[in-house]
């Protein structure tokens, strides 16, 4: 079959790839492939049946909380991996969920490598725990998976991507933001709206539930600007394509029971002029009242993520609040964009624009892209020096905004 060539079941054929044209991730080994909504399912046909199936790759998964047991399902419904052992220093209180039950459980990372000797391990462990757990992995020989962020200061991040190029193993980095269609058209509508832009975006989330445990435990490694606040400067960063040149940031301990900050906000200047702000607060006592900001203005008008609020308003003393959703935290409903031109009586020219977003992956769905993306750059050897770099740099910045916070100035980056 000719490459490129589109069949009518809204699959084809692209370089020796099946791919499903309504989707939006990088194509699969032509015996799985990845539909829209990010689940796997077999080709009902191949390109070539004298092909070899590479060997699935054999992944020790470390960490069991919400992001790793959405990796873990990910990688149980991918053939092209095969889990080896489920690691967590609390399984023994841990409850494992049913589709993971049966694989070899460890509660010690170093005795986990040694026994399953795998090809790559998955770490989604606490922050403070990602450095030595992947240069770990990475001196036994296997590629990295790891959750954002890379490490909890820069010494150790520029150390680990460091290894990966000399060791040459794959790095890549849980920037799940990277791997979702609405924030990827985000991006490309933000770059067209002109320079200098300013950027706005928050997320607040109000602890209750399971999420006051996790939140808590969080802060122990990291204050909120560093911890989530990696997906939203490497956004503003692919947004200006500038150089971040000052960094300032404010916060405040509003929990008793946090061992750090719980609240902070971050303001980024870059070297085209670009300006970006980012909040970030968790706590029982946070509102959520604009909790979900997210949008870019320049010179040519705005974008804006637009999340619907209509199921709000659910009974939190039962589960998370909204704002402590998963699920919500990559929800983006629809895209608004608006247009700056007016008129000769100075009227707007042209109407605000709504995309809808209706059809847009979720949480999980969003995991198993990363995951899909994983096994591509190992059976593929991509070369990640791009995602790599911007990790680092993400954190170099946000880690400015705590020195900021700290010394009560500005912080310049050289």
């Amino acid at each position: 079959m000719d490459p490129g060539f589109r069949r009518d079941d809204g699959f084809g054929w692209v370089g020796g790839w099946r791919v499903d044209f309504d989707g939006f991730a990088d194509p699969l080994p032509h015996r799985q492939i990845l539909t829209a909504r990010g689940g796997f399912r077999a080709a009902r046909h191949e390109k070539c049946e004298e092909e070899p199936m590479p060997a699935p790759v054999k992944i020790l998964v470390v960490g069991l909380g919400n992001m790793g047991a959405s990796h873990a399902s990910a990688y149980h419904r991918n053939p092209g991996f095969e889990i080896v052992g489920l690691m967590s220093p609390t399984m023994k209180s841990r409850k494992i969920p049913a589709e993971l039950a049966g694989y070899p459980l460890f509660e010690d990372f170093d005795e986990a490598l040694a026994a399953t000797k795998p090809d790559a391990v998955s770490i989604n462990s606490y922050p403070d725990t990602h450095a030595q757990y992947a240069i770990k992995a990475m001196n036994a020989g296997a590629h990295v998976f790891m959750e954002k962020p890379i490490a909890t200061n820069i010494e150790d991040a520029e150390e680990i991507v460091a290894l990966a190029r000399a060791k040459n193993r794959k790095l890549v980095l849980g920037y799940i933001l990277r791997v979702h269609p609405s924030w990827i058209k985000f991006i490309e509508l933000g770059k067209g709206l002109g320079k200098p832009l300013v950027m706005r975006l928050n997320l607040n989330q109000q602890s209750n539930g399971p999420a006051w445990t996790w939140h808590k435990n969080l802060i122990d490694s990291l204050i909120p600007i560093v911890d989530c606040g990696v997906h939203y400067v490497d956004v503003m960063c692919q947004l200006t394509g500038a150089k971040p040149v000052r960094v300032h940031g404010i916060g405040a301990k509003l929990w008793a029971e946090a061992a750090q900050q719980n609240y902070g906000h971050l303001h980024v200047t870059f070297d085209d002029g670009s300006v970006g702000w980012y909040e970030a607060g968790w706590g029982p006592m946070m509102s959520e009242i604009a909790y979900f900001v997210k949008d870019v203005v320049g010179p040519k008008g705005a974008v804006s993520i637009v999340a619907g609020q209509a199921e709000s308003g659910k009974d939190t003393t039962e589960e998370v609040s909204d704002s402590a959703d998963i699920d919500r935290h990559v929800k983006t409903d629809a895209l608004k964009i608006h247009y700056a031109e007016v008129g000769p009586d100075k009227n707007f020219v042209k109407k605000d624009e709504i995309i809808s977003m209706d059809d847009e992956p979720g949480h999980q769905e969003l995991c198993d892209r990363e995951q899909a993306f994983f096994l591509k750059a190992i059976q593929e050897d991509l070369d990640l020096s791009e995602s790599m770099d911007a990790a680092v740099n993400s954190l170099r910045i946000v880690l400015a905004a705590e020195r900021s916070i700290k010394e009560q100035r500005s912080i310049d980056l050289a």
